[in-house]
Order: C-alpha cells, then sequence, then structure tokens
C-alpha cells in the first residue's frame, strides 16, 4: 500500500461515523476556550500591542489622523526613499506631506521593480495586541500580498482602537477566511544553529509601525524600540 493509500485509509476510518452528506457548516463548533488573557481598556491594549511589536524590533509610533502625513514623510526621509509602493486604495492624504515618487501597485510590477522600490506604505485589517501581529488580507489599502514581502522597508498604519484586538480568536473573527493573508510580527528574521541573527531574508528588513489614535493623542511622536537580543523566528 502506497503512503498516500495508507493516509487515506485512516482519514476514512476516522470519519466512519460521518455521514456522506454532512457539510462542516452543519456542525457547530464547540469554542469554550479563553479567548482574552486579562481584562484591558482599549488604551492598555494599544499598549501591549506597542510593547510587544517592539518585543519583536518593529518600531512603533504613535501620533493622530492629523499628524500622520508629516509623521510618513518623516519616516520616508529618514530612511532616504526615493520610491514608494502604493496601494490602490491607500488614503490619499496619509502621503500628501511627502514629494517621494509613487510607484502604483499593478500586476504589472515584479519582484526585480519592487526589489529596486525604497519603501511600501500600507493599512491593515487587524492587528493583535496579545501576540504583537498585524494581519494584512490584501485589501484595497494593503494592496497585493508581494508588495510587502519584497521592499526593505514597510510602513503599516493602524486605526486605535478599531483595528486593535486583543487575541488571536477575535481577529479570526474579523477576517475573511477566503481572502489571502500575511501575517506579521516583526521586521522579517532568521537565525542559524548558532542564533545569528539576520534581518531582511524573507520580507522587509526594517517594520515601522504607526499607531493612530482617535482622541487624545500624545504631545509628541513617542517611539518604541526594544533591544533585547531574539533567538530563531
Amino acid at each position: 500500500m502506497s503512503s498516500r493509500a495508507l493516509v487515506m485509509a485512516r482519514i476514512r476510518r476516522a470519519l466512519a461515523d460521518v455521514p456522506r452528506t454532512e457539510a462542516p457548516s452543519e456542525v457547530a463548533v464547540e469554542r469554550t476556550y479563553l479567548r482574552r488573557h486579562g481584562d484591558r481598556t482599549p488604551a492598555e491594549t494599544a499598549d501591549l500591542l506597542a510593547e510587544n511589536l517592539a518585543d519583536y524590533r518593529a518600531v512603533v509610533h504613535r501620533t493622530d489622523a492629523a499628524a500622520l502625513p508629516a509623521l510618513i514623510a518623516r519616516l520616508l526621509t529618514a530612511r532616504n526613499a526615493t520610491t514608494v509602493v502604493v496601494p490602490p486604495g491607500l488614503p490619499a492624504d496619509w502621503l500628501s506631506a511627502t514629494e517621494v515618487r509613487r510607484v502604483p501597485d499593478t500586476a504589472e510590477l515584479t519582484p526585480h521593480d519592487l526589489d529596486a522600490v525604497s519603501s511600501v506604505v500600507t493599512g491593515c485589517a487587524v492587528a493583535i495586541a496579545e501576540t504583537g501581529t498585524v494581519v494584512l488580507d490584501a485589501s484595497p489599502d494593503q494592496g497585493r500580498r508581494r508588495i510587502t514581502l519584497v521592499p526593505d522597508h514597510h510602513i503599516c498604519v493602524i486605526g486605535v482602537p478599531v483595528q486593535v484586538v486583543d487575541s488571536v480568536p477575535e481577529a479570526l473573527e474579523r477576517l475573511d477566511p477566503s481572502r489571502p493573508q500575511t501575517w506579521i510580527s516583526g521586521p522579517s528574521a532568521t537565525s542559524d544553529i548558532e542564533l545569528d541573527r539576520v534581518e531582511g531574508v524573507h520580507g522587509p528588513r526594517t517594520l515601522e509601525v504607526v499607531l493612530v489614535t482617535a482622541a487624545n493623542p500624545p504631545a509628541e511622536d513617542a517611539v518604541f524600540l526594544t533591544s533585547r537580543p531574539h533567538q530563531a523566528s
């Protein structure tokens, strides 16, 4: 018996008591597990997200909607960016304060083209505080998956508190399982057996996350960056 036949036989035995006409959607899945760990206010949830993102060596900024264009312009200038990939649904005012040349996210863009681009700016689908994770789902303000994998510098804008949840179960409830998803926890990194960390191997070397608060913004841009050594990811 081949390996495939053996696997399929085991699956059939496991499903022996399941009617052939039964669909997964017809059976309720018990979800009695803990949905979140502790009770937090929206502000505390945003603080936890910032802390965990920084722990993964992302750079976290806080601002409000009015100051967002100037902050993005400043971040692009600090990187000496000459080009930036722009998803088709990115709000126009986000880049209104910069003169960096826009590169539209189109099907014609090749990996070689993207490799020559300085930065990419996107929104996000949802952010998870407990894991320090940003989730993209290729919505118009995020663009095709590849534009956030090839450029070396990614600026991701997150609305606070509307796009921030405490836990993974809460995030999954907001996501469409039929859409392509990218889950990001910090910049791309890998380590060899001696724990020598190399960043930018299979994604952006630098991830900058901008938390845009709806009210009561801080007096000035606050940056969180951890220097704690990390192991393989």
